[in-house]
Formats: structure tokens, C-alpha cells, sequence
């Protein structure tokens, strides 16, 4: 018969599709088999580190997977899966949308559609530093990922912003941005998307591990477009100067 931490498991393995890490992952499903728990509780059923519990369910949290309760020991309890199941309905038609439109678009052009992919962060990470470099005009950036990039990225994004390009980030209510860029607040975010300028893209999975990058123009465009539509639908718009 298979046992409660084998099923965990398993769940767990599929919650990683949503864009959540190996610990998010077995802390959540933990989580909905007590309904409510501590994190002690939920780093013994999920076989975390206790010292990596809090933190993990705190993150939980910040991405909307979970809520937590007053006092002590702090409780946590799992979103609505309904709720869940929802949001991520409306990110994937979103996609799907978008998919659908290049397919459609792109082939009647007789433009080249080449995307390359990289892998490891380091590596990641220069190219989205490159992008940043190419950048003439305009840099939209979208992100949960905002620390890593915010301190990596750091000298990059001072010299885009002293060059005059108009940088505007997409990040969580709580990220802290860098300084003289334009914000829009949106939680949910999963991926990194990056569009410099309208003509050169990236999409980079939510570990920042491996990202696609496209200088097609068509293609770029299209997650511009999306980049404009997580705007539309979030909190504010303003520079933030930290």
C-alpha cells in the first residue's frame, strides 16, 4: 500500500510545474494532506530541514499557495485549491493565447524564428545582462526573481537607466526594486521575462536555470505584449528610488 510520504512525493513532483522549488513543493502537499500545521509538523511529513521549514512555508505564503494565522506557534493552512487551480487556468489560456497567435502570425511573415536556449544561471544571467547592455530605448523586465537580478545585475541596470532608456519592472508587492525604474506590483508571477527595445526577448523558467532568447522582432514582440497585459492588470506605476 503506498504510504503517505511515497504520495508526497509524487505530488510533489508535479507541484515543481507550477514553478515552485523541490522544498515549495513537498511543504505544500504536506500541507493539504493536515489541512493545518506548523512547520515542525511539515518538515517531518515533507522531509525538509527543520531549519529550512518557516522560511519555506513563508514563501508559500508570498506566492499565494498558502495562509498563516496569528500567534504562536504560527499555523499555516493551504489557499483554496480551487483558487489556485484558477489562477494558474488564466496564466496557462494566457499562454495558450499566445501561442495560438504566433502560429497563426509568425509563418506568413517568411521571418526566421529562432530561439536559443541556455542553460545554468551564470550564463542565464549574462545574457539577461546583455540584453540590458543592447538596450537603446526601452527595457521591460517581469519577474520574481527581482533580488537575484536587482543585485547581479546591479551595473547594468544603473548605466541602461544613466543612458536614458525607460526601464520598467513587473515584481511581487513585497521585491524591492532598483533605483530611478519605473514598477507595476503584480504577485503570481512564475517566469523572467525580459523584451529589449521590442526586438530582442527573453523567457528564463523560474529558477532562472534556462532561458530561451529570441532578436527576432515578431517574437519579441509578442512577449512585450505580454509583459503590457500583466501590466494592465496590475498596482500602480510609479519610480520607486530606494
Amino acid at each position: 500500500m503506498e504510504s503517505v510520504s511515497e504520495k508526497i512525493g509524487q505530488i510533489a513532483d508535479l507541484l515543481k510545474l507550477l514553478g515552485l522549488s523541490s522544498y515549495e513543493s513537498q511543504g505544500f502537499a504536506a500541507l493539504v494532506y493536515h489541512g493545518v500545521a506548523n512547520a515542525d509538523t511539515i518538515a517531518d511529513s515533507a522531509k525538509i530541514p527543520r531549519t529550512s521549514a518557516y522560511k519555506v512555508m513563508e514563501s508559500l505564503v508570498e506566492k499565494g499557495f498558502a495562509r498563516f494565522s496569528e500567534g504562536r506557534p504560527r499555523m499555516f493552512k493551504p489557499e483554496e485549491l480551487s483558487t489556485i487551480r484558477a489562477r494558474y487556468e488564466e496564466k496557462l489560456d494566457q499562454l495558450f493565447m499566445e501561442l495560438r497567435r504566433l502560429e497563426e502570425m509568425l509563418p506568413s511573415r517568411g521571418e526566421p524564428q529562432l530561439v536559443y536556449t541556455i542553460t545554468q544561471k551564470e550564463k542565464v544571467l549574462e545574457k539577461i545582462e546583455e540584453l540590458i547592455n543592447l538596450s537603446e530605448r526601452e527595457l521591460y523586465i517581469s519577474t520574481p526573481q527581482v533580488r537575484e537580478i536587482r543585485l547581479e545585475l546591479k551595473k547594468a541596470i544603473e548605466n541602461a537607466v544613466k543612458r536614458g532608456v525607460n526601464v520598467v519592472f513587473v515584481v511581487p508587492y513585497t521585491k524591492k526594486v532598483p533605483p530611478n525604474v519605473m514598477v507595476y506590483r503584480k504577485d503570481g508571477l512564475i517566469a523572467t521575462d525580459a523584451v529589449s527595445d521590442r526586438c530582442r526577448a527573453i523567457l528564463a523558467s523560474p529558477d532562472l536555470e534556462a532561458c530561451g532568447y529570441t532578436d527576432n522582432p515578431s517574437l519579441a514582440l509578442h512577449v512585450y505584449q505580454f509583459i503590457s497585459m500583466l501590466i494592465e492588470t496590475s498596482s500602480g506605476g510609479g519610480n520607486e528610488v530606494r
